[in-house]
């Protein structure tokens, strides 16, 4: 089965010149087939202020009025992502930049209404890998911005983490899926205050009982289990790791 990379990046690395300009070069080197998948919180925060939208955050998750979701669609869908496809452009790589509406390739339902209301945020309930192994296959490099549609009309806003883990489960069975997820830090870390204490490898048994020595707790729980669930459906390896070590081999690997 023919490999596929698929890197989820912050919106804090594609959001400034430098940072994105590294990030492209050192993708643009990997191997074969790939997709990236990025954020852009900050710039829609920053320019929701420029327009005197105010941005309510609850738990670190964005709530998305309709003011907003008009701001996190323009910011999402065209400026980062239209940098990035650019940017790709003048590398040689034929990128195409989507949201879930293009293509109806990723469909999502709106998020009800329980202890919170986050407005225009979209849970997935489909992907059609078909149409984007089709893309893949012909050379094309899809950059996905954290935006699907409920195909009623409706833009919603989707975390990008979700955007990557759904589209790399339903590739799964076109490609052999490695799915690398970009943060802060090196990978998942024995000691927090040790950015060199990298744990190379985590297998499920292992995971549990890093959860029960206390090695591994709050947020880097639920993205290791969101990885074990996309294992689970099909990925080959998920990988840990800093938006600069992509491409070499280092950070976590979970399998």
């Amino acid at each position: 089965m023919t490999k596929l990379t698929i890197i989820k990046v912050g919106g804090q690395i594609v959001e400034e010149p430098e940072t994105l300009k590294q990030l492209l070069a050192d993708f643009s080197k990997i191997q074969g087939h790939k997709v990236l998948v990025h954020g852009g919180g900050r710039a829609a925060t920053r320019i929701a202020t420029q327009l005197g939208i105010e941005s309510k955050m609850v738990d670190g998750r964005r709530v998305t009025d309709a003011d907003m979701l008009h701001v996190v669609t323009m910011v999402y869908g065209g400026l980062v992502n239209k940098q990035i496809v650019a940017g790709l452009q003048a590398l040689g790589i034929n990128a195409l930049g989507l949201t879930g509406a293009d293509l109806n390739y990723m469909r999502s339902e709106k998020r009800p209404v329980k202890t919170v209301d986050y407005g225009f945020v979209g849970d997935v309930k489909e992907v059609n890998a078909d149409i984007l192994a089709d893309l893949i296959a012909k050379g094309v490099v899809p950059v996905l911005a954290p935006l699907t549609h409920d195909k009623k009309g409706n833009l919603l806003n989707t975390n990008a983490d979700t955007i990557a883990g759904e589209a790399a489960k339903a590739l799964a069975k076109h490609f052999e899926v490695t799915l690398m997820f970009c943060f802060e830090k090196k990978g998942v870390l024995r000691d927090a205050n040790d950015d060199e204490s990298v744990i190379a490898e985590i297998t499920k048994p292992s995971f549990e009982a890093y959860v029960t020595d206390g090695t591994i707790q709050g947020g880097m729980i639920p993205k290791l289990e969101n990885a074990f669930e996309a294992i689970a459906a099909g990925v080959k390896a998920v990988v840990i790791s800093k938006a600069d070590e992509i491409g070499k081999g280092s950070g976590t690997l979970v399998r």
